[in-house]
């Protein structure tokens, strides 16, 4: 028998060759099953990383930015679109498509990403990108323009899911948490350069157009570096290429002083993980072939995340993370800032917009600075009750300002004899929030792919995204109907309530990931939630406080 092509899928279930490593052979490894490498070896060829991580974080760009841009494009249009006014129908679904439709795309981006591998799905998101784009810019009726958001819904679906997924199986554990919260800086990012094309063309003629079709750039800009780009060493072990596999984390390990010995040290723990898994799968369902062996691979994936204890609790977590992100309603603020600080009497609402989106970035810049440092679990039990406590003053302070209806272009100023300082408080307690949620809660639910095991990660990512974008449909949809129908403050009151659930739920049931490897995750919910054990684990190791 020859030893099988680099390029040529392989049989899962086959027997390793006398010539391939073994993983129950070379007692001396150190890894999942003996000591933990320490913190020297953990060294990554920092540049090559960085590339990577930016390179895919183009994705969080064009997510932010699209993100970002309906809050000026809302207040942009007038009667562009099918002659008339938007009404409130009309703005609540031009929003909320793209959240319906990311939440479609994310469970498919999961199969998708294991079947073709992670790469291939961000080339896709890329064209959709574009696509959206260009259909928003030209179209001139309400129904073109949200088929446009409609299909970039699709392509924020699928980014979302696989660029974190992708960061993820690349980053050595030391710098995992760091570099997947780059990928929240594009996305917060985005929304700030959002604002500032929003408010350089607000006062430009159709200049809704231009802010929406300058979106493409960056999409055409990422399809053609993603080209370049490696597959994961993980997908690529799991498809059976593992020499391509261990080429790339020999370069992702390239300068530590002995760069292959790491390699293959992470490589075995990989087989290892993926043998297990293979094992596990052919001793409870039987093997199939054929065109539907996808199908049936999918259907035993979803059994093992629901059935297997540990697969189910990690997908809990991700599941509330995700659903606390957007239930406590930061998203509200991104789509209708503009609208909200115009019936505020703000005379430059986007450019007043501009200062929560920039708050926004700031505080995710200080999470990548501290969230390895400080821990996941730390940061959000710290960040949660500000959020709360901004939310609640937000809510007393809006039920003293009488809000016009927010279809009307009249202002407070002109509906209200309320002291002016009023709306500069409501400021002052949305830009506290945003500070606390970009800290925390806007960055941590993303680590979820550190949560699932190889053989469910795809699937219970993407779960959890979804979750997230039908959160976010929710969001999207029934803030203004909940403004006029309940009233700004009990709105504000009915998202620090979330924050206050969400809380008491991390408190309870998330462990602490900083600093494990992605394999060593699976031992910690194995039998249990691991919150008391990924606290003694985080105080056993050196530095730590």
């Amino acid at each position: 028998m020859n030893r099988r092509d680099d390029n040529e899928p392989s049989d899962p279930n086959a027997p390793l060759l006398p010539s391939e490593p073994r993983i129950d052979q070379e007692p001396q490894y150190e890894g999942r099953n003996g000591p933990k490498p320490t913190t020297n070896l953990e060294q990554s060829n920092g540049w090559f990383i960085y590339a990577l991580t930016f390179s895919a974080g183009i994705s969080g760009l064009l997510f932010g930015y699209d993100t970002g841009v309906i809050s000026a494009t809302l207040v942009s249009i007038g009667s562009d679109l099918s002659n008339r006014p938007l009404t409130t129908l009309d703005k609540s679904l031009v929003t909320s498509c793209t959240s319906l439709f990311a939440l479609i795309a994310s469970p498919l981006a999961g199969i998708l990403a294991d079947k073709f591998g992670r790469r291939k799905v961000i080339l896709v998101a890329d064209v959709l990108f574009t696509l959206g784009a260009l259909i928003q810019a030209v179209t001139s009726a309400v129904w073109g323009m949200i088929v446009g958001r409609s299909i970039v819904g699709l392509a924020v679906g699928g980014a979302s899911l696989v660029t974190p997924l992708y960061i993820s199986e690349l980053a050595p554990s030391h710098a995992r948490g760091r570099l997947v919260t780059i990928l929240s800086l594009f996305i917060t990012g985005g929304q700030v350069v959002a604002y500032i094309i929003g408010w350089l063309f607000s006062s430009v003629s159709g200049g809704w157009r231009y802010i929406v079709g300058i979106g493409m750039l960056p999409a055409i800009f990422q399809f053609f570096i993603v080209l370049t780009l490696p597959e994961t060493p993980r997908w690529l072990v799991q498809a059976g290429f593992e020499e391509k596999a261990t080429k790339v984390l020999s370069r992702v390990y390239g300068s530590h002083h002995d760069s292959g010995l790491m390699a293959k040290q992470v490589m075995r723990d990989i087989q290892q993980e993926v043998a297990e898994e293979e094992e596990e799968l052919t001793q409870t369902n039987k093997p199939s072939t054929g065109n539907w062996q996808w199908l049936t691979n999918v259907t035993q994936c979803a059994r093992h995340l629901v059935l297997v204890g540990g697969n189910r609790r990690a997908l809990i977590i991700a599941v509330m993370l995700q659903a606390t992100q957007q239930l406590c309603g930061f998203n509200s603020l991104m789509y209708f800032s503009a609208t909200i600080f115009s019936m505020l009497s703000f005379s430059s609402p986007t450019l007043v917009s501009l200062s929560v989106a920039l708050t926004n970035f700031l505080f995710t810049l200080l999470a990548f600075a501290f969230i390895d440092r400080i821990g996941r679990r730390r940061i959000l039990l710290y960040s949660v009750p500000v959020m709360a406590l901004s939310l609640i003053a937000c809510a007393f302070t809006f039920g003293s300002v009488e809000m016009p209806n927010p279809e009307s272009r009249v202002r407070a100023e002109d509906a209200t004899s309320d002291s002016a300082f009023l709306p500069v408080v409501i400021l002052i307690c949305l830009t506290v929030y945003v500070g606390a949620y970009a800290f925390g809660l806007g960055n941590v639910p993303w680590q979820q792919s550190e949560l699932f095991p190889l053989n469910v990660r795809s699937l219970g990512s993407a779960l959890a995204t979804a979750t997230n974008w039908g959160s976010n449909f929710v969001v999207g949809l029934t803030f203004l109907p909940m403004m006029e129908w309940l009233s700004p403050g009990w709105t504000f009151a009915a998202y620090a309530a979330v924050c206050v659930f969400g809380w008491f739920g991390i408190y309870t049931i998330y462990p602490e990931m900083s600093g494990l490897r992605l394999e060593e995750v699976k031992e910690l919910l194995a039998d249990g939630w691991g919150v008391q054990e990924s606290l003694r684990r985080r105080r056993g190791r050196p530095g730590v406080s």
